[in-house]
């Protein structure tokens, strides 16, 4: 999921947003019962009273008492508060690592809980500068919160060895912590940070901690450090939305429109009304909800009613025709500039070689394991939801608004989800917004919890854009490139919050990416049409590097063999000024062993591609055997530079997800709309790679780094796809610019 800075959006708290320092200051507060809390202060939280002793921060405004990120209990137990989703990536194992670093803690006592909804606390500063909401997405979890943990765990030391100096009554220099014991060998003293929690929330609050040289790192770093939610999971005891139960709760189910954009024109629920178990049918804004007393009964009375549908305002082109209105415009002079440097007319008119492509994206679902799920108690004051939240400060916003309650009335409790991809964020909250207006419908008489099905996500869900790229790339005599894209492709953001992000008419969610960003080219222009399309689309694993990677890197790929030069090299003499996309390309096609010779066997054949997203470069190249029609990817090897690697196996897990995520796309993933009617509705219709289709072999290298913690969730599956149609392009001579892979229609094409 990406995102940069939602324009004037007030945050949910209702507290004014102010400007960022450059240091935010922590606090430590006593809690009764609860040993050593500690906070960061930002700006526009204010203060509150404090223990014994305590200091106030230099110039913070009154105000809010600040939310904690760190808890040390009595128990000897250190929980940190992830004011970020933890949907499988890893999250609840990264953050506590951070914080157990500098705090010198033993893994075995870290504990981790979600942090509740509350801006500008646990605002995303990664991508809100002003904090004003709290989400997760943009592969940002970790690099958002690395400063900020570090300085957390690091304060908490201080002031644990701050109480014990004080007991000691020894010199803070001399005492030593590790695995969460503080000590002093002279005295022959210990303790553990429970015991010294209460008199440590009682010390002054220091206003500069050192933190430590990576070099000193030991937790950080650390390879098979277990995760801290790996057990629960694996035993079933993670609570998701679908878990969660209240005295009294109904189950809801919604018939939404069968085109997008068509409204209820009218419903009769009297069939529906005669089933067991169903007690309530009621309209709500996105269609009519069956409330019943469990999700059979619920799902039996969806299908017994009968609505009428208003589709004067629905979408009602299929995909083909789209496709052929994206292909005109591709040629049309109905564009904006998204860059341009040089004249690549001119050199493109002039060149020695010369290559051109046209490439075609389907719609694609995010498909996670978990449909969408949320459970919503109402009282006339409060409004409580239950749910794998992505999107905590939008979705109190949208809840409030379904229910006519200020936002701060609106309380948020963030579950684990089971995968998203994107599908979790969306602009209106959908499902958060459904299940609040079902509550609000039913006149709050019982808690809701409301079910999507996976047919539902399927065919009335949020897809990654349909996408249509024309390029032209040649190279001169001089070995310079010009390079000439036309992309077109619904806006993600347009009419939406989010639409401040867009500068100039340009969605950065839609062209980002580019080889203008991305390789040193002599000439480039890169321009973008938006058509008006009905179907709805959102953030996508990767978002707009899936498409633009694999656009830009099968390309450069064909230049290179038009000019008759290694890929690899190709690529490293346009790669000049991005010394981290050297860096990564170079460890890739060493551990692949590039320079060797390769086997060639019929159908076998091997590819390259490099790009960066989310502040992170990934290469990865990928040998394939074609056999007629069919792909088999035996081996993906991946380099990635994501600064330091805070938790190296959760990384290499990520860029295998995402390697497997991408070729699923690649070999299968299509969403086709025939009239208007998406035509899938399951995983039987909408592929997704199994098992024993992965590549019998994944390899995955950290480049060294010192740099600050980048993403990882999501810069694995950008390069997977252009890897393996250069793959095949070797083995085969095949160009395939058309996604899914269809090697049949592309032999077709060339012949």
């Amino acid at each position: 999921m990406y995102f940069r800075h939602i324009e004037n959006a007030a945050p949910a708290t209702g507290v004014p947003v102010s400007e960022l320092t450059r240091r935010q200051f922590l606090r430590f507060t006593t809690l009764a019962g609860s040993g050593l809390t500690l906070g960061i202060l930002l700006p526009g939280c204010g203060t509150g009273p404090g223990g014994a002793g305590s200091a106030d921060v230099a110039g913070a405004p009154a105000g809010p008492l600040a939310m904690p990120f760190l808890r040390i209990a009595p128990d000897n137990t250190v929980t940190v508060l992830s004011k970020h989703l933890e949907a499988g990536q890893g999250v609840w194992t990264g953050l506590p690592a951070i914080v157990a670093e500098e705090l010198d803690a033993s893994w075995e006592q870290m504990r981790v809980e979600s942090a509740p909804a509350q801006v500008p606390l646990y605002g995303n500063l990664a991508l809100d500068p002003k904090g004003g909401i709290q989400l997760t997405g943009g592969s940002t979890s970790v690099a958002n919160s690395w400063k900020q943990l570090r300085e957390a765990g690091a304060t908490a030391r201080a002031m644990l060895v701050a109480a014990a100096a004080r007991q000691w009554n020894v010199a803070a220099g001399e005492i030593t912590v590790s695995d969460g014991v503080v000590a002093h060998a002279g005295a022959g003293k210990k303790a553990t940070f429970g015991e010294l929690a209460g008199s440590a929330a009682k010390q002054p609050v220091p206003r500069d901690v050192k933190l430590k040289d990576p070099s000193a790192f030991r937790i950080v770093g650390k390879d098979k450090l277990p995760r801290l939610d790996a057990r629960a999971k694996s035993t079933g005891k993670q609570q998701f939305a679908i878990d969660v139960m209240l005295p009294g709760m109904m189950t809801a189910v919604v018939v939404r429109p069968p085109r997008f954009g068509a409204k209820v024109s009218s419903f009769d629920a009297t069939k529906a009304k005669a089933v067991p178990g169903v007690i309530d049918v009621v309209q709500i804004p996105r269609g009519v909800a069956v409330v019943g007393r469990d999700m059979w009964s619920a799902k039996k009375g969806r299908e017994a009613l009968v609505v009428s549908w208003d589709e004067a305002g629905a979408e009602k082109r299929g995909t083909a025709a789209l496709m052929k209105e994206y292909r005109v415009l591709g040629r049309g002079n109905e564009a904006v500039t998204v860059a341009q440097n040089g004249d690549a007319e001119a050199a493109l008119a002039h060149a020695q070689k010369r290559v051109e492509g046209e490439f075609e994206f389907p719609y694609l679902a995010h498909a996670p394991m978990e449909p969408l799920t949320a459970v919503c108690s109402l009282s006339p004051d409060k409004c409580e939801i239950w749910a794998g939240c992505q999107f905590q400060t939008v979705d109190q916003m949208n809840a409030a608004a379904a229910v006519g309650l200020k936002p701060e009335q609106v309380t948020i409790n963030t579950l684990a989800a089971g995968g998203t991809f994107g599908r979790r964020a969306t602009p209106d909250s959908d499902y958060i917004s459904e299940v609040a207006s079902i509550a609000k419908a039913t006149g709050g008489k019982y808690p809701v919890r409301l079910i999507w099905t996976r047919e539902d996500d399927i065919t009335g869900g949020r897809y990654r854009p349909l996408n249509y790229h024309r390029i032209s790339a040649s190279v001169g005599k001089d070995g310079s490139v010009a390079y000439r894209q036309r992309i077109v492709g619904q806006s993600i953001i347009a009419g939406t919050p989010f639409a401040g992000m867009m500068k100039n008419g340009i969605d950065p969610t839609a062209v980002g990416g580019s080889a203008a960003e991305q390789y040193d080219l002599a000439h480039a222009h890169v321009s973008w049409s938006q058509p008006k399309v009905g179907v709805p689309v959102l953030w996508w694993r990767s978002v707009e590097n899936t498409h633009m990677a694999f656009s830009k890197e099968v390309m450069i790929d064909e230049l290179a063999q038009a000019a008759g030069e290694d890929p690899v090299e190709f690529r490293l003499a346009l790669l000049g000024k991005h010394p981290r996309h050297v860096g990564a390309l170079k460890l890739a096609a060493q551990k692949a062993g590039w320079d060797q010779p390769f086997s060639k066997s019929k159908g076998r054949g091997r590819g390259v591609a490099v790009h960066e997203s989310f502040g992170s470069v990934v290469a990865q190249v990928a040998e394939v055997t074609v056999s007629g029609d069919r792909i088999t990817v035996d081996r993906v090897v991946c380099a990635v530079d994501c600064g330091i690697a805070v938790t190296p196996d959760v990384i290499k897990a990520q860029m295998q997800s995402g390697i497997g995520y991408g070729l699923s796309a690649a070999l299968y993933g299509k969403i086709t709309l025939t009239d208007g009617h998406v035509d899938q509705t399951n995983f039987h219709q909408y592929r997704v790679l199994r098992i024993n289709e992965m590549p019998r072999a994944i390899e995955v290298y950290i480049v060294p780094s010192t740099n600050a913690p980048s993403g990882v969730g999501e810069p694995g599956t950008p390069p997977i796809a252009p890897a393996v149609a250069n793959a095949v392009r070797a083995a085969t001579g095949i160009r395939l610019h058309t996604l899914p892979f269809d090697l049949a229609a592309a032999r077709r094409a060339q012949a």
